[in-house]
C-alpha cells in the first residue's frame, strides 16, 4: 500500500484522483505548515473532504514550520522540506506503508535544472529528479519515493482536472516572485515558450538521457536514449533487437496469446498514465518480478538463472519497471510480463512491446 502526499493543489489532487481511477491501494498524508494562515486550514479541509468522500484514510499533522526553522537555522522552506519527509518516514514506519508517492511533474524537474545550472552544478544536478528514487532522510532512506506525474507537464495536469471536474486549491503564494523558483516559472519560462513551445518536454527528455549515460558510462548505452518512449520517431536500438511501444485501445477482440516477440500488458493495472513512457531500464540488484501464472515473487537474480542468461549479458536485458514500485519488474523484454498486469476483462487500454530480432 502506498501513501500518497497530497497539499490540496492541482498536482497533488491530480496524482490522488489518478491512483483513485486506477483502483490502486493507497491512503493520503497532509501536512499543515502553519505559514498561510487561513488558508493553510482550508487546504487541510480540502484534502480531508475529498479523502472522506472516496473512503480512503487520510493523515494529517500540523507544524510549527518557523520555529523549527529558527531551531535548525536553516530557511522556511528547507524546513517544511525536512519535516515533511521526515513525516513520511514515520508514517511509512507505523504503517508499513511500501513507498511514499509525491507530485512533482515535468515543469517542476526543468525547474529544478534551472536552479541547478544557476548555483553551479556537477552531472548529477543536470539529470534532474528521478522517478524512483529513496525518501531523503537518512533515517529513512531505504523507504522509496516515487514521482508518478514526473512525465506529465503542468498543461497535461491541468487539462486531465478539468476533464474530471477535479477540484483543487491555489497557493496564492505561486504568482509572487519573492522566491527563485517563482522567479524562474514566472519570469523565464514564459520567455522559453516563446522560443519552443516543447521547451519543458525537451529539457526533460535532455534530462532523461544524460541520466542514462552517466548510469552506463559512456555515450548511448546497452538500452539507447529514446527506449521505451512513446510516441518517439522510430524503436529504440538494444543488443537484444529493436524495440517499439505502443499505446492501444483494447476491446477484448483481439487473442491475449501474442506472437514470439510480442508481450502486451494492462497499462491501468500498471500505474502507467495515458500517453506516459513506460520506463525501461537495466537490470539492478533487488529487482523482483512475479512472472505471469507464478505462484509468487522471484528475484530478477534468481529468473535470469533459470532462463540461462549469462551474466554479461544481465545489463543488456531490457526491463519494464512499475511507476509505482521502482524495484518492481513488469516485464522482461521480450520473455514476460508480471501476473499483476495480465490483460483480463476489465482491460480498456494495453502497452503492446514488440521486439525485431537483428
Amino acid at each position: 500500500m502506498l501513501l500518497v502526499a497530497v497539499s490540496g493543489g492541482i498536482d497533488s489532487m491530480c496524482l490522488a484522483e489518478k491512483l483513485r481511477l486506477s483502483g490502486g491501494a493507497f491512503a493520503v498524508a497532509h501536512c499543515n505548515f502553519s505559514l498561510r494562515g487561513d488558508d493553510s486550514d482550508a487546504d487541510e479541509a480540502h484534502v480531508r473532504a475529498w479523502a472522506a468522500e472516496h473512503g480512503i484514510l487520510c493523515h494529517v499533522k500540523r507544524f510549527d514550520t518557523r520555529a523549527f526553522a529558527r531551531e535548525q537555522g536553516i530557511s522556511v522552506e528547507m524546513a517544511a522540506r525536512r519535516l515533511r519527509y521526515r513525516w513520511f518516514g514515520q508514517l511509512c514506519r507505523a504503517f508499513a506503508y511500501e513507498g511514499v508517492a509525491v507530485a512533482h511533474n515535468a515543469n517542476d524537474n526543468a525547474e529544478t535544472l534551472m536552479l541547478n545550472l544557476l548555483r553551479g552544478t556537477g552531472l548529477r544536478g543536470i539529470t534532474g529528479m528521478k522517478e524512483n528514487g529513496f525518501l531523503p532522510d537518512p533515517e529513512y532512506a531505504d523507504i522509496p519515493l516515487l514521482r508518478p506525474l514526473l512525465r506529465m507537464t503542468r498543461a497535461e495536469i491541468e487539462a486531465f482536472a478539468k476533464e474530471n471536474g477535479l477540484a483543487w486549491r491555489e497557493d496564492g503564494t505561486n504568482v509572487l516572485n519573492d522566491y527563485k523558483r517563482n522567479k524562474i516559472r514566472n519570469l523565464v519560462f514564459p520567455v522559453f515558450a516563446d522560443i519552443n513551445p516543447s521547451f519543458v518536454q525537451t529539457l526533460n527528455r535532455d534530462m532523461a538521457r544524460f541520466h542514462e549515460e552517466m548510469e552506463l558510462g559512456h555515450e548511448t548505452g546497452p538500452l539507447g536514449a529514446r527506449d521505451g518512449e512513446i510516441g518517439e520517431p522510430g524503436p529504440s536500438g538494444t543488443r537484444n533487437g529493436e524495440i517499439t511501444m505502443q499505446e492501444e485501445a483494447w476491446d477484448g477482440s483481439l487473442p491475449v496469446k501474442q506472437p514470439a516477440g510480442v508481450l502486451i500488458l494492462d497499462a491501468d493495472k500498471a500505474g502507467i498514465p495515458e500517453g506516459t513512457a513506460p520506463v525501461v531500464g537495466p537490470w539492478k540488484s533487488g529487482d523482483w518480478i512475479r512472472p505471469l501464472g507464478a505462484p509468487g515473487k522471484k528475484k530478477m537474480q534468481d529468473w535470469f538463472t533459470d532462463h540461462h542468461i549469462p551474466a554479461d549479458e544481465k545489463p543488456f536485458v531490457p526491463l519494464l519497471r512499475s511507476p509505482l514500485d521502482p524495484q518492481h519488474i513488469l516485464a522482461v523484454i521480450p520473455h514476460c510480463i508480471d501476473h499483476s498486469v495480465r490483460v483480463g476483462d476489465s482491460t480498456r487500454r494495453i502497452i503492446r512491446i514488440s521486439v525485431k530480432n537483428d
